[in-house]
């Protein structure tokens, strides 16, 4: 039964929930990103390159072959291309680089508003029981000295 009263004291602190909304709007915002690349900053790129679709570029080593059916009888199995997709590795790339950049200008905009409030008045907290104690203690020892 403390198990669950644990986790369930867990689950509802704040700082879980924040990082749930967290993964949730970065993966969203990933989404977001890819789009992006995928559908306004590579088309141009391509065209300015002559036409290219950077998904399309890829070396290939081995050709894939489609199945040959006879009716419901395959013939001949298919055989799945062999190939580096370079082209679409760039774009993962370029993708990579803008979403982390743009979590970089996130934390330095928060870090700035964090560095433009004033800080938190200091709170003079009294002394522990030890503290009062070692400071008698010291105080009678430069006293006899």
């Amino acid at each position: 039964m403390g198990f669950i009263k644990e986790f369930k004291e867990f689950a509802i602190k704040g700082n879980v929930i924040d990082l749930a909304v967290g993964v949730i709007i970065g993966g969203a915002f990933g989404k977001i990103t890819a789009s992006a690349i995928e559908d306004i900053i590579m088309p141009p790129i391509g065209l300015a390159l002559g036409g290219i679709d950077f998904k399309d570029l890829k070396i290939v080593f081995k050709a894939g072959i489609q199945a040959v059916k006879e009716g419901d009888k395959i013939i001949t199995p298919e055989v799945a291309e062999v190939a580096i997709r370079y082209g679409k590795f760039i774009s993962t790339v370029l993708d990579f680089t803008i979403l982390a950049f743009c979590v970089f200008m996130m934390v330095k905009a928060i870090n700035s508003l964090k560095k433009s409030q004033p800080p938190a008045p200091a709170v003079a907290l009294a002394p522990t029981k030890e503290e009062v104690l070692l400071t008698e203690i010291r105080d009678a020892i430069r006293s006899k000295n």
